[in-house]
């Protein structure tokens, strides 16, 4: 058999050119996006990530052939996770495979892995296998991949937009390092936006960005170098279509006009704004708690968790400070059912304006939690024989009912009688602080309580 028909590529699960990349020392066309053009081609190359790129960082190792690790490379968008998948591969001479969570199945994954099992047999060939958005994997297909990473058929890199603690399966985030990406800072987005403007590969020194133009795209990347480099690009076009070869503030707001939301509704940028959201309206920060609300809307969240964390925080964090404020929150998940979205988003915006504005009070949330502690720790004790139900044949004979003393019977409402537990006697769980409504109980509960256990606390 001739050597070229042993990696003879089965035509169910060949290579197309949506799903692979070449290595980046293959030169883009001039007419690839500028982004593309302007992706690293060595590591000195590569803008931030010095965490991970510095001397002896991991990632600097495992570019460099020292560590050959499987990877899992976590990060927002634009932060170079693509770029640094094809440096591990050009770096070390490794053959490089790419497929995207979004095309590519159990099928195609198996047919790259058989490929590469028989170029390390016969060619002495590692292969490196990157994976964009394998979050995006299901289990079964994340599964087909442990085999050929825990004996290194495959050098696997996968990039992700979402923690893998929530989109990984546990096998395979424990066969892979973990490294995290962070956004790119507003100087990495200006050294990347002038080194595109002068550089042969980019525009060449065809156009002067000015730069208030320059500072107008790092706010637009918001971390994202692809973004800023779109905006870049589209730019430019706009400035040269006219015979201008000078980009303005003008013209960068003429092509794009909006800044790029972070965030995504099942990792933990998800869990962070709605944390910073909850906790601006306990602050009683208005403004703020408007703005992480803002996010969460034009992200695209569920306004219906929305809702429902209103409908928790309005109990736990404002309470009988401002009883209306439970109505307030319901009344808005009622009405974001009704109405739907976009019009939702007013019933939302009310409540979290009522919930941020209103006197805050944790006593409820403190009274439950610490009675459940003693219920948890065993503290229940027998239900006093005249608080029983005695609404059954027999029931006076066990004592049930006897003696119990009717509230109503007496003007003010409220009498002397054991209501809790022996064992519970005297515990004090509900202690309502001074603010708002809940003054008046901070006044009133130890009055009742001394009523109640006939002159004690």
């Amino acid at each position: 058999m001739h050597q070229d028909e042993l990696f003879k590529v089965n035509p169910d699960v060949a290579e197309s050119p949506s799903e692979h990349s070449t290595p980046l020392q293959d030169e883009p066309p001039r007419n690839a996006p500028l982004a593309v053009r302007m992706r690293p081609r060595s590591l000195d190359e590569v803008v931030g990530q010095q965490h991970l790129l510095g001397p002896g960082a991991p990632l600097r190792r495992l570019v460099e052939g020292a560590t050959p690790a499987s990877v899992l490379l976590y990060g927002p968008p634009g932060t170079g996770k693509t770029t640094l998948a094809n440096l591990v591969s050009t770096a070390t001479g490794r053959r490089f495979v790419a497929l995207s969570a979004l095309s590519a199945g159990v099928k195609e994954v198996r047919g790259v892995i058989e490929e590469a099992r028989r170029r390390r047999q016969y060619a002495v060939e590692d292969t490196v296998l990157f994976i964009d958005e394998v979050h995006r994997f299901s289990k079964a297909q994340q599964d087909a991949l442990l085999g050929a990473v825990e004996d290194r058929t495959v050098l696997l890199v996968a990039a992700t937009t979402e923690n893998p603690s929530f989109s990984v399966v546990a096998p395979l985030l424990s066969r892979s390092l973990v490294l995290r990406l962070h956004s790119l800072t507003d100087d990495d987005i200006t050294e990347l936006v002038r080194r595109a403007v002068a550089d042969e590969r980019g525009l060449a020194g065809e156009v002067e960005v000015t730069d208030d133009a320059v500072a107008h795209l790092v706010r637009l990347a918001a971390g994202d170098a692809r973004r800023a480099l779109t905006a870049l690009e589209a730019a430019a076009e706009a400035a040269t279509a006219t015979g201008a070869h000078r980009v303005d503030l003008a013209t960068v707001e003429s092509t794009v006009d909006k800044a790029a939301v972070r965030y995504d509704r099942d990792g933990d940028q998800h869990y962070d704004v709605t944390s910073a959201f909850i906790k601006s309206i306990r602050g009683s920060d208005v403004d703020a708690a408007l703005h992480y609300l803002a996010r969460m809307i034009e992200a695209g969240e569920d306004p219906r968790f929305i809702a429902r964390r209103l409908v928790v925080h309005a109990s736990e964090d404002i309470g009988l400070a401002d009883p209306s404020a439970l109505q307030a929150a319901v009344a808005a998940a009622h009405a974001v059912q009704l109405v739907g979205m976009p019009e939702g988003r007013l019933a939302l915006a009310q409540a979290t304006v009522h919930l941020a504005t209103a006197p805050k009070s944790n006593a409820v949330i403190t009274a439950i939690d610490a009675a459940l502690a003693d219920v948890r720790a065993g503290g229940v004790g027998i239900v006093p024989p005249h608080l029983r139900d005695g609404h059954y044949a027999g029931a006076a004979a066990l004592g049930n009912a006897q003696g119990y003393r009717y509230p109503h019977d007496v003007p003010e409402g409220v009498l002397a009688q054991q209501y809790p537990p022996d064992e519970l006697v005297g515990k004090n769980y509900y202690r309502p602080s001074r603010h708002g409504a809940e003054r008046t109980l901070f006044e009133r509960v130890p009055k009742l309580r001394r009523t109640i256990r006939g002159g004690g606390r």
